[in-house]
């Protein structure tokens, strides 16, 4: 009897940043007990449209990937939580992957102008692309969280360690952790609602599971604490 494929490693990237505002734009690498490698987001563009001229690349994540023995073709699988520019930048670079995304969003996106300067990276081959709907088990151990607001058909993701135990990478669902509160009133945001709710999923998954790691999308005083690539949660 085969033994299951499960998350093993779990690589934290920071491949550039928003300089006047100290925000880190990040990716993430989850490798599994069958040899997998599965890339959460990919980080900004090469060349960067005028509109997005308050990011900046820094080691972007291929040179990142090659410092530990990837090459691009390595990539099996991309979970592509959505499709911002500081996100989905680099998605047209893995020749060999699968693209994992929620299908309201790829729908959404089709005629949305928020991702428009990107669409060269994330309009992929219909066959290159697996839609999913609401939370989905992806493998056991790697779970993605539906978690609209932030954008439609935004995801999260749900990682089980063999050490570390679950880490919860909510990415733009909750950037920073002061926001990770159940009484944030954002009243101005036309979405709010939907972005309350989905934190509140959220923070009742870490207290049903007891998940003591909640990695924010863009949360600089954290990420400056936690383990980066080279180094890994296990």
């Amino acid at each position: 009897m085969m033994s299951q494929n499960t998350p093993q490693r779990l690589y934290l990237m920071q491949v550039g940043d928003m300089p006047e505002y100290q925000i880190p734009i990040v990716c993430y690498l989850v490798q599994t007990s069958a040899g997998q490698n599965i890339l959460i987001d990919t980080g900004l563009p090469e060349l960067m449209p005028e509109e997005a001229a308050d990011f900046a690349n820094g080691q972007d994540v291929i040179a990142q990937l090659a410092s530990i023995g990837l090459q691009p073709a390595d990539i099996d699988t991309i979970i592509s939580t959505h499709y911002d520019i500081d996100h989905a930048g680099r998605h047209a670079h893995f020749p060999k992957a699968q693209y994992i995304v929620q299908r309201a969003h790829h729908l959404d996106a089709q005629s949305n102008p928020r991702f428009a300067a990107n669409r060269g990276q994330w309009e992929q081959a219909n066959e290159r692309i697996q839609l999913v709907d609401s939370d989905t088990e992806l493998l056991p151990g790697l779970e993605l969280i539906e978690t609209s607001g932030h954008v439609p058909g935004h995801q999260s993701v749900l990682v089980r360690l063999p050490q570390t135990g679950a880490v919860l990478l909510p990415i733009d669902a909750v950037a920073f952790s002061a926001d990770f509160i159940r009484d944030k009133a954002d009243a101005e945001n036309p979405d709010a609602a939907a972005i309350q709710a989905s934190t509140i999923k959220l923070l009742d998954l870490v207290e049903q599971e007891q998940i003591e790691l909640v990695i924010f999308g863009h949360d600089n005083q954290q990420w400056q604490s936690l383990k980066t690539l080279p180094d890994f949660y296990a």
